[in-house]
């Protein structure tokens, strides 16, 4: 057309007041490039005198990258077309049909809500015998929609596109190599992405990727199983050899699967160190149900460690054992061979010792992974942290079991501190927990509820599902909540616990949770549940101390409860108890028996043990206020007893006074210095808070004043400098050091650092 009738069009429109409204549909027949430069002459000069809507199933050749610059383009896609389920439902009520809303939206997914299917279905069904189970069972190959895309949109298609379109519809996404692989051809780039700009139902997911539309996908799938019956396996083999080639494992693994190469499966999982994955919570559940497919008539070591990674992951070492067992013994004939199946090895023998609280077995699998560490190629380990997260993880808890805390500690805050991606966010929270559970049984309450706190939190942080959690942190929580006689938070949580994981992974975790819920069925005046729950602590595995002595210290307590007193000290002084709370049971239990002096014999006897916490401490002085009160020491039961308060004050512990009976209720109502009937200062400051007497603490004042010197280490060993640092600070011998920082200690009345500084800052010193 003549560009002068053009632009006296574009001008007589561009002086409109109103634009006009032009609709050009089916505007994709238009073919002529000539056509498409006419109508953006006369858009581009007719200016807001003319509104044009094209209506075209491909991308018209127009300056469109201008107009939306300009802002005066408008795009209505797929996406805005698309039905929603509310839109879908009314489409179907108006051809009669009425399905449940979990029917209608397993449609539009299928569909993506297009409208044209979800038409073509319902006119379908109306003709079906029974509507509802044919759009509910509806299968898109053997259908009207079938028949329509098939015909609109495969037959207009040149051959080598059909034969393209067919084999990459075993592909979710594929890039233009990855189709040249299945194709055999060298020219899918281009197809694809005329494909895409003819909107033939091929979408661009960003990249070089594309995905056929899942109705069309489904619809071409069985088509090709119709014409070229077999061809089907021998893709999905050659898609997985060419996603494992390119490092993309979790699609090799799911076309490995489809093509039933379970050999190569198994081996693609262990070759590339990923079977740790089966114990992250990331894609556990996914490997779990792709190898529940594997046939058992599939050998080799690689598909034993991958049987065996199963079972342990579902806490099932027993059944686990013959796999792991088998794998091994093949990988032992190959000698250095197959690193990554050998580590894997190495990681799963360490769980399976874990599961089954056999440590020395632990310490060997760990070994054996050091070594082999060695012979894995580089940049594989460092894709992969998971693995040597798991092994310290594994090995902590195993040494854990074992009564071994300071051993335990070194390899749980390793694992905790090995990767703070999210790969490894679940071992990082069960470290984390374990090592709260630690502080828990050394007596640091407080200490233990901020571990179990960082743990919950981070695992939060990455939003882990809680089934894949232990449960151990909010575990060591409700026993914590016991200890301050917070027993209906200790019940929520306990059961919160055990919502999350009915079946405990580990006997730590099975120990943990017997611990606190017989403590707090002691608390609660329930002694024979407590002493049966105690009974069950020590599991069938190998035995651990500290649950045995756990066990004997409820077991003791009920007793005592129960006016056994004898018996309770019988409990507790047995040769298998192994720690300092033994002791202060069967102290308390001597001087319930009436003989203080048996009681002041052992707390003499223990071991300055320097990482016990408030929690036995507390209940070690409490013993010893008692047995001054019985002998007419008041003043010196009084001091005990702020001494007490004020230790239990940080970790605000209250179940050791609440245990002590009603002797130290009555010493609290009375002033040693004021006389009978005047309250202590305890007594003012717990009126004044709503709280009970012994729930806070006494804050005694310092007998003697620190000297100037003194203060000065104080405030060197707050910021946390060595003994060596302080004397080079100072000026001063290393024995001069100690020399100051033992005067502070006594006359804060205190034997350890952190609670040097802590009673310092209390009192100002600081």
């Amino acid at each position: 057309m003549d560009h002068t009738l053009l632009g006296r069009l574009a001008a007589e429109l561009s002086g409109r007041e109103r634009p006009a409204i032009v609709v050009l549909d089916e505007f994709d027949r238009v073919t002529a490039p000539e056509i498409a430069d006419q109508l953006a002459f006369v858009l581009h000069h007719a200016g807001r005198g003319l509104r044009t809507v094209l209506v075209t199933r491909t991308e018209p050749v127009l300056p469109l990258h201008r107009y939306r610059a300009e802002g005066t383009l408008t795009e209505v896609r797929d996406a805005e077309l698309a039905f929603t389920d509310e839109e879908a439902a009314t489409l179907l009520a108006r051809h009669g049909l009425r399905l449940p809303g979990g029917a209608v939206g397993a449609l539009v997914a299928r569909t993506r809500g297009w409208a044209a299917g979800l038409r073509l279905c319902a006119l379908a069904a109306q003709q079906s015998g029974d509507p509802e189970t044919y759009l509910k069972e509806f299968e898109a190959g053997h259908s009207t929609i079938a028949d329509f895309l098939l015909t609109e949109v495969l037959g207009r298609q040149p051959a080598r596109t059909r034969d393209l379109l067919l084999r990459v519809s075993v592909l979710d996404r594929f890039c233009p190599d990855l189709a040249n692989e299945l194709s055999g051809r060298r020219d899918a780039g281009a197809i694809l992405a005329e494909l895409h700009r003819a909107n033939a139902f091929v979408e661009h997911l960003g990249r070089d990727w594309y995905g056929l539309h899942p109705l069309f996908a489904d619809i071409l799938g069985a088509h090709l199983r119709a014409r070229l019956p077999g061809l089907e396996s021998e893709l999905h083999r050659r898609a997985a050899r060419w996603l494992r080639h390119s490092g993309l494992l979790p699609a090799a693994l799911a076309h490995g699967a489809a093509a039933g190469d379970w050999e190569f499966t198994a081996r693609a999982l262990v070759d590339d160190l990923a079977i740790g994955q089966f114990f992250t919570g990331l894609r556990s559940d996914d490997l779990g149900e792709l190898f529940s497919r594997m046939a058992p008539d599939v050998t080799g070591p690689e598909a034993d460690l991958v049987r065996a990674a199963r079972e342990l992951s579902r806490g099932a070492p027993g059944r686990a054992g013959p796999h792991l067992e088998r794998a091994r013994r093949a990988l032992d004939r190959e000698g250095r061979g197959r690193a990554a199946a050998r580590l894997s090895c190495a990681l799963l023998d360490a769980l399976s010792a874990r599961l089954t609280g056999a440590p020395g077995r632990a310490e060997h699998a760990a070994a054996r992974a050091r070594e082999i560490q060695q012979d894995i190629a580089p940049g594989l380990l460092d894709r992969h942290p998971e693995l040597t997260v798991l092994l310290q993880a594994h090995l902590g808890s195993a040494r854990l079991w074992a009564g071994r805390f300071d051993d335990s500690r070194s390899a749980l805050c390793a694992a905790a501190a090995g990767s703070e991606g999210v790969q490894t966010a679940l071992p990082r929270e069960e470290s984390l927990s374990q090592l709260a559970l630690i502080d828990y049984l050394n007596g640091w309450a407080g200490r233990a509820e901020r571990g179990a706190l960082a743990a919950l939190a981070d695992a939060e942080r990455f939003g882990l599902s809680e089934s894949w959690g232990s449960g151990l942190g909010r575990l060591v929580l409700a026993a914590v909540a016991v200890e301050r006689d917070e027993l209906d938070k200790a019940q929520a949580l306990l059961e919160r616990a055990t919502a999350e994981q009915p079946v405990p992974p580990d006997p730590v975790t099975a120990a943990a949770r017997l611990i606190a819920r017989a403590r707090l069925q002691l608390a609660r005046g329930r002694t024979r549940d407590a002493v049966e729950t105690a009974e069950s602590i020590v599991p069938s595995v190998a035995a651990s101390p500290w649950a045995e002595d756990h066990t004997a210290l409820v077991i003791s307590a009920a007793h005592l409860a129960e006016g056994r007193p004898e018996t309770a000290v019988k409990v507790v002084q047995h040769p298998a108890c192994h720690r300092a709370a033994c002791a202060v049971a069967a102290a308390r239990a001597h001087l319930a028996a009436g003989h203080p002096e048996a009681a002041l014999d052992l707390l003499d006897g223990l071991p300055a043990e320097e990482d016990t916490g408030p929690a036995v401490t507390v209940r070690a002085m409490l013993v010893r206020a008692e047995a001054a009160d019985r002998t007419g020491d008041h003043g010196t039961a009084r001091r005990l007893v702020d001494r007490a308060l004020l230790d239990a004050g940080h970790d605000r512990l209250k179940g050791p006074f609440v245990e002590s009976g009603p002797w130290v209720r009555r010493l609290l109502g009375t002033d040693p210095v004021h006389g009978p009937g005047q309250d202590p200062p305890s007594a003012h400051r717990a009126r004044a808070t709503g709280a009970e007497p012994c729930a806070l603490p006494a804050r005694t004042p310092i007998v003697e004043e620190l000297t100037g010197r003194e203060r000065d280490v104080l405030r060197r060993l707050a910021q946390l400098m060595s003994t060596e640092e302080i004397a080079a600070d100072l000026f001063v011998s290393v024995n001069t050091v100690k020399t100051h920082l033992k005067n502070a200690y006594r006359k804060l009345g205190v034997n350890r650092r952190g609670e040097a500084v802590r009673r310092a800052r209390e009192r100002g010193l600081l």
